[in-house]
């Protein structure tokens, strides 16, 4: 199965639209969280409409997975926790956080970003359903906003922004490949990198680049391997 991978793409709608025209070409698109722009360029509910469609137009076209970043936060459930509630109202056959589906011999398991222990706890719970059926499938694959914490994916030059939680999931389920993002820099920067092993697990961050192209990753569970494409830089490596 042969994946495109793109995160944080801030209402970037040339980088949008390249997805959507490369979407026939894959067998899944993931686009791993923080969709929307926060900081002003168009009110946020016109984005989330926008948007809205755009992911149908990808859905047209090939198996799309969409979760929620901190960026997408737009309302809070009853329970009194931030999340990404217009993703529950998209089209159906978008899979949005919450929500596992098979590709072929894989397994991909869309977790919400989670900002307190409820919805922590539904993501564990996600997880604990799926790591059961997971030897139905050849390949286990997790899209998850942040990156491991204290790993190169997850290192913004100054700090690591990454999710101790997640660390402790990872070595207790031992997906195959972990799609992430939310440190846009980590790629691009000494004692960064786009790519991570922990144990079992292959941990995944694109970065963020700007113009018409994002930072994109290819993956091939076939062949088992992971191209990484920017507009100045490439690098595949095997898993």
């Amino acid at each position: 199965m042969r994946y495109l991978v793109a995160s944080d793409l801030h209402y970037s709608l040339q980088q949008f639209d390249w997805i959507a025209g490369e979407a026939t070409s894959f067998d899944a698109v993931v686009l791993g969280g923080d969709h929307l722009d926060i900081v002003g360029r168009a009110e946020l509910g016109a984005q989330i409409v926008l948007l809205s469609a755009l992911f149908g137009k990808i859905a047209d076209r090939t198996t799309l997975f969409a979760n929620s970043g901190n960026h997408d936060l737009d309302a809070r459930r009853d329970h009194g926790e931030k999340a990404a509630t217009w993703l529950d109202r998209i089209d159906p056959r978008v899979a949005t956080d919450g929500h596992s589906r098979r590709v072929g011999p894989d397994l991909v398991s869309v977790c919400a970003w989670w900002e307190g222990p409820l919805t922590l706890a539904d993501v564990e719970q996600q997880l604990a359903a799926d790591a059961a059926e997971r030897n139905d499938f050849e390949s286990w694959i997790w899209v998850y906003h942040s990156p491991p914490s204290q790993s190169p994916t997850s290192w913004s030059g100054t700090r690591h922004f990454g999710d101790d939680v997640l660390n402790r999931l990872a070595a207790e389920y031992r997906p195959d490949i972990v799609l992430a993002g939310h440190v846009h820099e980590a790629p691009f920067i000494a004692e960064g990198s786009w790519h991570d092993r922990l144990g079992d697990t292959l941990f995944i961050n694109a970065g963020r680049q700007s113009g018409p192209v994002p930072a994109h990753v290819i993956i091939d569970t076939g062949s088992r391997t992971a191209s990484w494409s920017t507009s100045v830089t490439g690098e595949t490596v095997a898993f």
